[in-house]
């Protein structure tokens, strides 16, 4: 019984947030019950109509030293950093730096010709992976910078332009033409433009030596019976197309901003939220830095031990937000299950 007072306390208090029923909050914890104990966590969010109606921890931050989850753990987002890179790109444009259909070329004449960052935003450069090219022997970790050396001798996978194919190198590159064009370093850049305007005080583009990441979790993958640390791979500090970590607490601030002007331009939000190109699932789409299904704005994020995701309802005013510190289940799926439980229509017939 002792063990089940705190859940049950924190349960009470959950159930006074705003606009939310208690069933709703004891569903959503069944949800997310294979995250409780002493197991690598999850943070999950809900957001509805501007106001967090959940806020919620479940498991452990750091197995070895049992460290509790919070909202304020930060968590690797992975791709999810892709539309941060999006939105950087877009206020480079907004400040008349940049435009979509520059040539690559102007910063890597060793690269194809014909690819432009608009081919790069929306995975239609054919660029061939950099996670491919690097040899079978390497022992240290991969940067940005390498992107361009690994792949200027491989040839594109197709001409760009003519197809969608998923590219953490094109968002490696769009890291450095941010870093090349305004003279910052890709993290001091969305920490001046993006992370401190709308106050995500914890929130960074993580660079080893370099910045420390408060409330970190770290990554777990379950093998041999046990859950083993797999926090760090050869990949980790490529920072573009995943090194952003951030909390449940400092993304319903990214949310809010992504519904007005405070950050990007209405003609920035459109432009990043509009399906620019078919993908290899007919169900989705693809705009910048976003997966957009009929209405629905999202994204996961995958890496070694992390397991993310990020829905939008915009017309709902719904966002669900689900981040783990594990390598598996992909949360996409109860991220779904938790968002229909307040998308559900009322007794007065005013969808949620």
């Amino acid at each position: 019984m002792a063990r089940a007072l705190p859940a049950l306390l924190l349960l009470a208090a959950c159930a006074a947030l705003p606009t939310t029923n208690n069933q709703q909050l004891v569903s959503t914890d069944l949800l997310m019950r294979d995250y409780t104990g002493d197991v690598p966590g999850a943070s999950v969010l809900v957001i509805r109509d501007g106001k967090a109606v959940v806020r919620r921890a479940y498991g452990l931050a750091n197995v070895e030293e049992h460290v509790a989850a919070t909202p304020q753990t930060n968590y690797r987002l992975a791709s999810v950093t892709k539309q941060f890179t999006a939105a950087a790109i877009l206020l480079l444009i907004e400040d008349g730096r940049l435009r979509l259909d520059d040539p690559i070329r102007k910063w890597f004449p060793s690269l194809p010709d014909g690819i432009t960052i608009r081919h790069l935003l929306t995975h239609t450069s054919g660029l061939f992976d950099y996670e491919d090219a690097m040899p079978e022997t390497a022992t240290e970790q991969v940067h940005d910078a390498d992107v361009p050396r690994l792949i200027e001798s491989r040839q594109p996978y197709f001409a760009p332009g003519t197809k969608y194919l998923y590219s953490n190198s094109g968002y490696a590159l769009l890291a450095l033409i941010i870093e090349k064009t305004s003279g910052q370093s890709f993290a001091t850049f969305l920490h001046d433009r993006i992370f401190a305007p709308l106050g995500m005080r914890n929130t960074v583009a993580h660079e080893e030596g370099v910045s420390t990441v408060a409330h970190r979790a770290f990554g777990y993958t379950f093998e041999n019976a046990a859950w083993t640390r797999t926090d760090q791979s050869l990949t980790s500090a490529v920072l573009g197309d995943g090194g952003i970590y951030s909390s449940i607490d400092d993304l319903a601030k990214w949310d809010a901003a992504l519904y007005d002007g405070r950050l990007l331009s209405a003609e920035s939000r459109r432009l990043a939220f509009t399906p620019a190109t078919a993908t290899d699932d007919p169900n989705v789409q693809y705009g910048f830095g976003w997966r957009i299904s009929g209405t629905t704005l999202w994204h996961s994020g995958e890496t070694r031990g992390f397991r993310n995701v990020i829905i939008r309802h915009p017309a709902e005013r719904l966002t669900v937000v689900v981040l783990t510190n594990r390598n598996a289940p992909p949360p996409r799926a109860t991220a779904e299950q938790i968002a229909n439980l307040f998308l559900v229509p009322p007794a007065s017939g005013r969808r949620r």
